[in-house]
Parts: C-alpha cells; structure tokens; sequence
C-alpha cells in the first residue's frame, strides 16, 4: 500500500508515493514560473501549477502500478489566493505571499479592528501578505473578478477542488489567510463582514488529516488508479514539514533550510502574547492534533550561499559538473573550525521576522585585506545563524521554549553548516532518516484520515528516526556569544541612516 504527498511551492510542486514503512516508493518533480506584470507584483497562473502537479501524479503513478495510492493530503504554500468560477475555471492568476498589493488596506484594518485585536483574533500580526487582502484588492480593482468567483482557494483547496472533491482547508492553512479566528476555530464573522466576503466563497475549515473525499472517478481512471482513493486535509507547509520531521512536541523545533531559513517550534498551547505580536511572530494551528506552531524567519537563508556560488565559484561549479559531485560540497570543504571576525547582515532580499523590513539590504561588516576567501564563506553562515539566534531570543522572551533543532531541506545536507547552527545556537541540531518532510507530513495526514489511526504520535515516531546530533562546541559558542552581542547592533545603527535615505 502506498499513500501521496503533494507539497505545492511557491515555484514547484512535488508528489511522493511512501510506504507502509515511510519509504520513498516514487517521486516527481515539477516547476511553474512565477510571473512579475509589474513592480510590487507577484503571481503564479493556477491552472500552471495544477498542470505540474497532475502531470507529477501521472509520473509517480507509473511506479504505483502493484501498489495503488490508498490516500492523499496537501501540504500548501500558504496566503496564495485563486478566484475560482462557477465551472470551476481560474478567474486570473493567483496572487502569492509577498506581492505587495495588500499593503494598501493594512490602514484599514488598523481602523476597523486595531493591531492587537486583529492578532488576538487570527494569531497573526497584521501586514499586506494575508490572503483576506489579496482578495479586497479584487474587489477594489477587479470587481467582475471578484463577482464572479464562486470561490476564493487557496492551493490546499484549489488542487483539492480539481480533484473532484469539494474544497476543504486545514486550519494550518486557514490560519494564514488573516480570515481564521484560531481560538474558535471558525472563518471570523467580523473579519468578513467588513471585507464583504460570504463565507460560502471560502472553503470549509477541518483539522488536518480529516476526510474530505474520494477522487473523483474520472480523474482515478485518468490516473491508472483502480481503487478508491481517499483526499484528506492537508495543511500549510511549515506545519506540514515539522509533522514529517517528527516536531510533535513542545520545545522541538524544525529548522528548514533552502531559499528561505526557517525555524517553526511545536507548542501546546496558544501564545498570543505582546511579545509575539510586537515581533510578528504568529501562533496558529499545526498540522498534529490540539498542537500550535510559531515560525521565525530569514527570507535571504540558503539563497545566499547560492548568491555565492553563482558569482564567486565558477571554478567549483566547473568541478563539480566535470566530476558529478556537489558544488557546496566543494564550497564549504575547507571552512575555518573558529568563530571568523566577520558580521554578515543576511538581509539581501528583504528580512522577515521579526522586522518585515522590505527596505533593509545586507551588509558586511569586518573584511580585511588578509581575510580569506574560506573565513568570507563561513561569515555568511554566521550570519544567517546570528539572524535565527537573534529570532530563538524572542521567542525565549515570549515563552515559547526551544530545546533541540531538527534539521531538514539543503542545509541539512551541509556538516559544516549544521555545526554552525550548533555552536551559535548553544542547541542540540539532529538530522533525520527522511528527506522529504512536507511531503510525508501530507502523506501520513493522508493514511490518518484514511485508516483512522489512534496512536498517531507512535507511527510519526516510529518512521522519523534521528540518525546524527550535532552538539554544540563550548568553546566556540562562548566565542559566538560575545560576536553576537556585535551583530545584535548592527541593524539598529543603519536602519535610519543607509537604505531610508536619512542623513
């Protein structure tokens, strides 16, 4: 028996097949552009993304032949909102996280709700990226868009709805659209009433890993599939994530690394405290049953090591091609064991938690003429680690406790990076037996719903084993406490004085 996993990016889209064991059977992968019409904007056409994420099912069910898909669930970017019609068709493209269209009615809610109300209320601090203001923009400047959609998705419920089901959306998901009342687990009245949403125009709210549906008949025979196959709720890919990598208990937090840095702590309870809404840091539920999740931040993380590699390592890259290896492989081979006297401002694309400062850009600070090129490529991840150290603090003052780190995505596959969390941190780093943990987060939603499995806890468990642990080095995290206190200022010194233009 196998059981489906389909994790939708913001550029990608991956479906894997695992077994009863939690072992990857088959995989596919697919990419879908984003598109730019203009400065401020970003989209993604829906009916691009469904194309790749039907044509990867295609592909793993080729390997499903003996062994048919008994369940799926979604694991979802999360704020992408898609006008959908009354036959089902895409009204315009979707409109992503961090388009900047909704930044114009924050103003608006601040009046009508207020910011802590607003938080207390959703567990999100207000901003333009909520799926609520994509919407509103439709409303202001595309209103035969926004009078014909019959639904507004998001892609949980959009693929969902493809699928021949009726759109179901996970709370996890919910919880990013600044629509949710995460305490009374409902769409807020309140918060529709003023942005004139019916709640009929949005999907119907279950916890993850909850029967939704089956597949609809034509599209199981499409895909080769000759039992019934069962949808579940999904939910937003963080949560989906920390379920596949075993965070399914206070004090454990997954740390993702790829083009985005991301550390999300499980918890076990709601914490909407000043702290957290002063730091835009949210609270919202996981993807595992009467648990909450938080999320801090670096929207640069991994991509500046690629930002390296494509200006500075043509002759790694030349290496690796010619030699079939990995280019950070080669990148990060010779690093200095020591703490480097380089701060690195990992704010290259914008900065994330908890400042949401789309002004702010990287600096470099400590560069030498004997600095090599070794102790430059460790400062940058130094810096991306100060940056989540500076996030894990908050948290601390928040409450919310975090006491060991999971590692998964790209960094994980990286020593010499995981040492560096390690040593900065002062927190235990583990890696894992599995690889992709969105997916077999969606996928074990998938075989909850679908078998109805009590000891939930027990089987994630049992298929999630630690295989490494990466301790912190005394010597060197006293060393990085002290650099830490410098980086901690840097921000502070030049927010008002370089890239907003005051003298």
């Amino acid at each position: 028996m196998s059981y489906l996993g389909i994790d939708v990016g913001t550029t990608g889209c991956k479906v894997v097949a695992f077994s009863e064991r939690g072992e990857i059977i088959a995989r596919s992968y697919r990419e879908y552009p984003l598109y730019y019409p203009q400065t401020g904007w970003i989209e993604l056409d829906a009916e691009e993304v469904y194309r790749a994420v039907e044509d990867s099912l295609q592909e793993v069910s080729q390997g499903l032949l003996n062994d048919p898909p008994r369940s799926l669930a979604i694991s979802s970017q999360g704020e992408a909102v898609v006008p959908v019609g009354e036959g089902g068709e895409c009204l315009a493209r979707s409109i992503v996280t961090f388009d900047q269209r909704g930044d114009e009615f924050v103003p608006f809610w601040e009046e009508k709700v207020g910011r802590k109300p607003f938080f207390e209320l959703t567990g999100t601090s207000l901003s333009g990226i909520g799926t609520v203001n994509k919407i509103l923009w439709w409303k202001k400047y595309k209103k035969d868009v926004f009078e014909k959609a019959r639904y507004f998705l998001c892609f949980e419920d959009f693929i969902m709805y493809r699928l021949g089901v009726e759109p179901a959306i996970s709370f996890s998901l919910a919880g990013r659209t600044m629509m949710f009342e995460v305490q009374k687990e409902k769409w807020s009245e309140k918060i529709l009433s003023l942005a004139g949403i019916d709640p009929v125009r949005l999907a119907r709210p279950l916890p993850s890993g909850e029967v939704v549906g089956e597949v609809a008949p034509s599209f199981a025979q499409k895909m080769g599939w000759k039992e019934k196959v069962i949808v579940a709720t999904g939910g937003h890919d963080q949560p989906c994530g920390a379920l596949g990598s075993g965070v399914i208990k206070p004090a454990l937090a997954m740390d993702a690394t790829g083009t985005v840095e991301c550390i999300a702590p499980a918890l076990g309870q709601l914490v909407l405290s000043p702290v957290m809404e002063e730091n835009n840091l949210c609270c919202y539920h996981h993807a595992f049953p009467s648990l909450y999740l938080t999320m801090v931040y670096n929207f640069t993380g991994g991509a500046l090591l690629r930002w390296f590699r494509d200006n500075f390592a043509q002759k790694e890259k030349e290496i690796a091609e010619r030699e079939n290896c990995d280019v950070y492989d080669l990148i990060l081979s010779r690093l200095p064991s020591h703490p480097t006297n380089i701060w690195v401002l990992p704010h290259f694309t914008t900065t994330g938690t908890p400042y949401f400062d789309t002004q702010s850009c990287g600096v470099i600070v400590g560069l030498k003429l004997e600095t090599s090129r070794e102790e430059f490529i460790k400062a940058l991840l130094e810096g991306v680690s100060y940056e989540m150290k500076f996030n894990l603090e908050l948290l601390s003052q928040a409450g919310v406790k975090v006491e060991r780190l999971r590692a998964v995505g790209g960094g994980a596959k990286s020593p010499a990076w995981l040492q560096i969390k390690a040593d900065v941190y002062g927190l235990p780093v583990e890696t894992l037996s599995i690889t992709e943990a969105a997916s077999l987060g969606a996928a074990l939603l998938g075989r909850k719903a679908r078998e109805g499995i009590e000891d939930f806890a027990g089987l994630i468990n049992q298929l999630v084993q630690v295989r490494e642990v990466y301790e912190p080095d005394k010597e060197r995290n006293a060393l990085y406490k002290e650099k830490f206190e410098v980086y901690k200022r840097i921000y502070p010194a030049l927010k008002n004085h370089i890239w907003k233009g005051e003298k």
